[in-house]
């Protein structure tokens, strides 16, 4: 039998450490709070968002010139779907953000790329490559679906592409869609926390990706209802030629912090955020002296 000693006894605190994050169960009213939160973020600094953000529909307006000019137009909606896969590692600026107005922390554009000097940009920057190559081969199994049903000719044009509702179109919808599906879900399992996590905590990769799978795991429903929003909202984004993203991308990134903070309980030890200084009001009338200097002479 081994002697336990003083130097190895596990304390609670490495025990609680080794087994990972502690989860809460949340609600479906819980999504909408973290939208509601997400909102108010990005109103409080809507311009460094679209800074951030303005290469989405950029991207867009140029890949849908690209689809358009090399006669693949099919692959345009996989290529819009696909932002939901990348998306999570695209708003890690949004999350500092986040994190500093919940610090009451003056936020700007400058701040956000603070994310670059994290401990854990190098393991955020893994997990980003692997979101991206999950990107690259779910536009690859779209277009070999779509070489199944229609072979490489397909549709030239807009016209051609809307009269594609014959059997085999119904069975390009949906065996296209069962995919994105699949595709989606394996980037909200191993992503849904993941890169907060890694920003607030520096956790490892593996650490945030199975972690995040703990989340979905624990909350299917409302998770699953989170990723079905985020499906939604990027659809609506995508309409008016990508602009919409430009909104849809910052909400949905300060949204995720906040569902991060609900769903991952505190760290043990961690100081409280501190309330906002309070700031006395003063009467209108009530200027600085310095202001007005001849308020201090005192006649002769």
């Amino acid at each position: 039998m081994a002697t336990l000693y003083q130097g190895n006894v596990p304390t609670v605190g490495q025990t609680a450490k080794a087994a990972g994050p502690v989860i809460r169960t949340i609600q479906i009213s819980d999504l909408h709070d973290a939208l509601r939160r997400g909102w108010e973020d990005f109103k409080a600094v809507p311009s460094h968002a679209i800074i951030l953000c303005v290469i989405y529909p950029v991207l867009g307006l140029v890949l849908a010139r690209a689809v358009m000019g090399y006669s693949v137009l099919p692959l345009l909606f996989p290529l819009a779907a696909g932002f939901a896969l990348i998306g999570p590692f695209a708003a890690l600026g949004l999350y500092e953000l986040s994190s500093r107005r919940e610090r009451y922390e003056e936020a700007s554009a400058w701040d956000a790329m603070e994310v670059l000097r994290s401990p854990s940009f190098g393991a955020m920057l893994g997990l980003g490559t692997l979101l991206l190559a999950l990107f690259v081969t779910w536009v690859a199994t779209a277009q070999a679906i779509y070489i199944a049903a229609f072979g490489y000719e397909g549709a030239t044009g807009i016209s051609d592409f809307m009269t594609l509702t014959s059997r085999q179109g119904w069975w390009l919808i949906v065996v296209g869609c069962g995919t994105g599906f699949l595709f989606a879900l394996a980037a909200l399992c191993i992503s849904a926390v993941s890169f907060p996590l890694m920003l607030d905590r520096h956790a490892g990769a593996f650490e945030a990706m199975v972690t995040s799978l703990r989340v979905v795991a624990k909350n299917p429903v409302p998770m699953l209802a989170w990723g079905l929003i985020v499906a939604v909202l990027l659809a609506l984004g995508t309409i008016p030629a990508f602009l919409g993203l430009a909104v849809v991308i910052p909400l949905l990134g300060h949204a995720t912090w906040h569902l991060y903070r609900k769903v991952i309980a505190s760290e043990p030890g961690a100081r409280p955020v501190p309330p906002p200084p309070h700031r006395p009001r003063k009467p209108a009338a009530d200027f600085p002296a310095n202001l007005f200097p001849w308020r201090n002479r005192t006649d002769a």
